[in-house]
């Protein structure tokens, strides 16, 4: 299944990378090159993003990490936004599979594309992720795991406070 994406971040990768080309000349061709290395890394990580829910499994998935939460195992999903959950809004991430930490659930991971999304409870610390389509993804994955969903709450960051 597709990830929601933010195109300002893809936006900006491409410009950075452009810009770097283009600079070659003031910060020399083997920081350039190293710099557009980096960025193409990270930004074929962020173009990788996939959700896959099989008979057993939720996986999200991107180059250099990915979670496997066995659909026995949720017991909860829920809307949410990385900019309710991270202590400062994006900033916050650490380590390839983005383990995030916030001040209302702790530690959490973060495989996602855009700030909305879904909180999936179950086997480890909570799974962030984006879908192209939140509301169809989380009912695909209620009807599979059988879970109550928290969903679509009426007033901001409601929903948010009963995972402390």
């Amino acid at each position: 299944m597709p990830t929601a994406r933010n195109n300002v971040v893809v936006g900006f990768y491409l410009v950075l990378l452009v810009a770097l080309y283009f600079l070659k000349g003031l910060v020399g061709l083997d920081i350039a090159l190293f710099l557009i290395a980096v960025l193409l890394v990270y930004f074929a990580r962020e173009l990788s993003i996939r959700y896959v829910l099989n008979d057993d499994d939720l996986i999200a998935w991107r180059i250099f990490g990915w979670r496997r939460v066995p659909l026995a195992s949720i017991r909860k999903v829920e809307r949410a936004s990385l900019r309710e959950l991270s202590p400062v809004s994006f900033f916050g991430a650490w380590g390839w599979r983005s383990r995030m930490w916030s001040p209302v659930i702790g530690r959490f991971d973060n495989i996602s594309g855009y700030h909305a999304g879904l909180l999936v409870l179950g086997q480890g610390v909570p799974l962030f992720l984006s879908p192209a389509d939140p509301e169809a993804f989380a009912q695909e994955l209620v009807s599979r795991t059988g879970v109550e969903p928290v969903l679509w709450p009426t007033a901001p960051k409601q929903g948010l406070e009963s995972l402390v």
